[in-house]
């Protein structure tokens, strides 16, 4: 069997473990969305001005949960579930199977994807459900999907890469959400960075990948004459996701670490 194969066997073997954790599988869909009614309860009334132009926070924040749905997926969760794997010595385990490491790990970053894009059209039907979040259509829509799936692989080989620097199991879930949190908010995921915010937010949040995979998002699912879609975002988010993707491939540990 080749690896095109064996991966593909893998992603339903590893789509079986995550819907038979429901408790998991919910809060995964249920975080974005909750998100999303919470920050649209308290801001979506509001507007924020972009370009000049006000512009509807509700509908904003239909694009900014999409992409947290998109970091959760990707960066979050498999940091943190491959991590468990690797202290419970089921990574260990795994290599010593005919099974190669790499079409194991294609598989896991597989799923994170596909689990992501269907994360992200939820949080697009629900939006334009109740938001009245336009769709967009034509080369708009094929860009919106480039985006997430640059963005997927690039934070799914991100939250690869951070395995390595994770010590155990028990200091997941702190190393994840510190590395994380704080960009979500100086990028633009939970409040909208508009022109009146301060400089070193700014700068800040362009030093990483998050703000440029939000901007990017939204220029490509909003586009003009609110935002503006620029390949030079997805070029950024795609580098770090090869950095990581480097850094996890010298570094990843498959057995626990004592």
């Amino acid at each position: 069997m080749n690896d095109v194969a064996l991966t593909a066997r893998q992603v339903r073997y590893t789509n079986r473990a995550f819907w038979r954790n429901p408790q998991a599988a919910f809060f995964t869909f249920a975080f974005p969305l909750m998100f999303l009614v919470i920050f649209t309860a308290l801001f979506g009334g509001g507007t924020v001005i972009f370009h000049g132009l006000p512009f509807n926070q509700s509908t904003y924040y239909v694009a900014g949960m999409s992409a947290f749905a998109i970091v959760t997926a990707c960066y979050t969760n498999l940091a943190i579930s491959v991590t468990f794997q690797r202290d419970a010595g089921i990574l260990k385990r795994t290599r010593g199977t005919p099974l190669p490491g790499y079409d194991y790990l294609a598989a896991r970053v597989a799923h994170a994807i596909m689990m992501a894009v269907i994360l992200v059209a939820i949080c697009s039907a629900f939006g334009a459900t109740f938001y009245h979040a336009t769709i967009p259509g034509g080369i708009a829509l094929l860009e919106t999907f480039v985006v997430v799936l640059v963005g997927a692989g690039s934070f799914a080989a991100l939250g690869l890469a951070l395995t390595a620097v994770i010590p155990n199991a028990d200091a997941a879930p702190a190393v994840v959400n510190a590395t994380i949190l704080p960009l979500l908010f100086v990028s633009g995921v939970f409040i909208p960075i508009g022109s009146n915010a301060p400089r070193w937010v700014d700068v800040l949040g362009k030093a990483f990948p998050v703000r440029h995979l939000v901007e990017a998002y939204l220029g490509a699912y909003y586009g003009k004459p609110f935002f503006d879609f620029s390949w030079s975002d997805v070029v950024v988010v795609a580098l770090w996701g090869i950095g990581g993707l480097l850094f996890a491939a010298r570094r990843f540990s498959w057995e626990p670490r004592h």
